[in-house]
């Protein structure tokens, strides 16, 4: 891995060919991005050398296709994370001015680009990632919505700032990765757009678009009437993902916090998905129970209007059978009346059998349709059931985890506290080293001084002995 050091004040001439490059527009297919841990590590830059090539090279352009691919997937998802972690320890509604929303943005509007085929006008050529994204209204309904909010926006004019617009209005309305998901799903779409080794035709467009899940925690507001989006360049800040050993340390501490909030953040999201999915169920059992209490007010008119056609038809076969034996008793100038009577009966039973047959009929059907939705309703039941256990337990687990957030917010509160005690006893210490210190320079002093009296002392000593001799 090169290391990447700050100019100096002075350049050398053998580093005046890598500033220059240094102040240059870096471009993505020019170098190696590479994922260490949670952070960004740049390798061997291909276009900056110390000596000059005589002749260019040419490298294979699906390799650089692929680098570019994968450089950009490394982007997306430390743009991702980084932006899920800010919002969530900001805990309030981003805007425009976010500057890791900005990067996202950026960092999409690179993938969208990414091998887009450019589309001769009388103007010349234009590449625009808007195409693709108003094939998604084709795709879901739920689209359309957006699309046209977009094209009613006064201070669009470029496809350019449509697009821009269309993927702030979908992160508002947390539906970003779903639309890339059925957009990805439709390459037969998307060829039209796209070179067949870009971005979106590869693996890496739907690992990106199953990365844009995990933004559904976070909201978002957007004002776009007096921004203007057609001008804004896109340009990539490294800066907020080079590794720096003061901040790579530094997390490694908040670590486990941070993996509890994100699993506590899925919880939830989990726990609102489950909610909506109740209520829903919840609306459709008190439907079938109205349809079914109207189904049981139709059957039982149904049947009281079967006894009555019963009835009807056992008084019918009695007039019938009066009036055949008086027919056969009474004279014969009197038949003809009766016989036109008794065909009217005839019709008239005819018909009555006729609709009691339709009754039996839609009778049948009503009383199917009935157990049909008794079956319906108790397989409901059952779901409603499983669902509200799966959401005890995912009670359950969210209050170990926030036990657990609060006893590692305690563990390291301890530890800074112990940190603290050690910072002053280490204090203490070096202040008796420093008096220490002191003392002995002193006891040395004392004994030098000590030795030069002695050694006067003796010398004072050899004077006195020859003359006592």
């Amino acid at each position: 891995m090169s290391a990447l050091t700050p100019p100096t004040d002075m350049p050398t001439p053998t580093t005046d060919k890598i500033t220059q490059a240094a102040m240059e527009t870096i471009y993505l297919c020019k170098f190696r991005v590479s994922m260490d841990g949670e952070w960004l590590c740049l390798r061997e830059l291909d276009d900056i050398s110390l000596t000059p090539d005589p002749e260019p090279t040419h490298e294979d352009p699906n390799y650089l296709m692929a680098n570019e691919r994968m450089n950009l997937m490394n982007m997306a998802k430390l743009s991702i994370k980084g932006l899920i972690e800010s919002a969530l320890n900001l805990g309030r509604t981003l805007d425009s001015d976010y500057a890791p929303l900005q990067q996202f943005f950026v960092v999409m509007e690179h993938c969208l680009k990414h091998g887009l085929r450019a589309k001769k006008t009388f103007l010349g050529q234009n590449k625009s990632f808007w195409g693709p994204l108003e094939l998604v209204e084709k795709l879901v309904p739920e689209a359309a919505e957006i699309t046209a909010s977009v094209k009613d926006l006064p201070g669009l004019k470029t496809p350019v700032g449509r697009g821009r617009a269309w993927l702030r209005l979908a992160l508002m309305q947390k539906k970003l990765s779903e639309y890339m998901k059925a957009l990805i799903n439709k390459k037969e779409l998307l060829s039209e757009f796209y070179e067949p080794n870009a971005l979106m035709m590869e693996e890496e467009g739907a690992i990106i678009a199953g990365l844009l899940v995990g933004l559904n925690v976070i909201d978002a507001n957007f004002c776009m009437k007096g921004e203007d989006l057609d001008s804004q360049v896109g340009v990539i800040d490294f800066s907020m993902y080079l590794k720096d050993g003061n901040s790579s340390k530094g997390s490694e501490g908040d670590g486990q916090i941070t993996a509890i909030l994100d699993q506590k953040n899925y919880v939830e999201e989990l726990n609102r998905h489950l909610n909506a999915t109740v209520n829903n169920l919840q609306a459709k059992v008190d439907a079938l129970e109205k349809s079914n209490t109207k189904l049981t007010e139709e059957l039982a008119v149904a049947n009281n209007r079967i006894i009555t056609l019963q009835e009807e038809m056992e008084r019918v076969k009695e007039e019938s059978a009066y009036i055949l034996e008086s027919n056969r008793k009474g004279p014969k100038q009197d038949r003809t009346a009766e016989g036109q009577a008794l065909s009217e009966a005839r019709k008239h039973l005819k018909e009555e059998t006729q609709l009691r047959l339709d009754v039996e009929k839609e009778l049948e059907l009503q009383i199917g349709m009935r157990q049909e939705m008794e079956l319906a309703m108790k397989m409901l039941e059952k779901d409603v059931c499983e669902k509200q256990e799966a959401l005890v337990s995912l009670r359950q687990q969210l209050d170990d985890l926030r036990a657990l957030k609060h006893e590692l917010a305690f563990k390291l509160q301890s530890s800074d506290l112990g940190v603290k005690q050690k910072s002053e006893l280490n204090s203490r210490l070096e202040e008796k080293t420093n008096q220490m210190a002191a003392t002995i320079k002193q006891l040395e002093q004392s004994e030098k001084d000590l030795v030069k009296q002695a050694k006067t002392l003796n010398s004072a000593a050899n004077k006195l002995i020859p003359k006592h001799h």
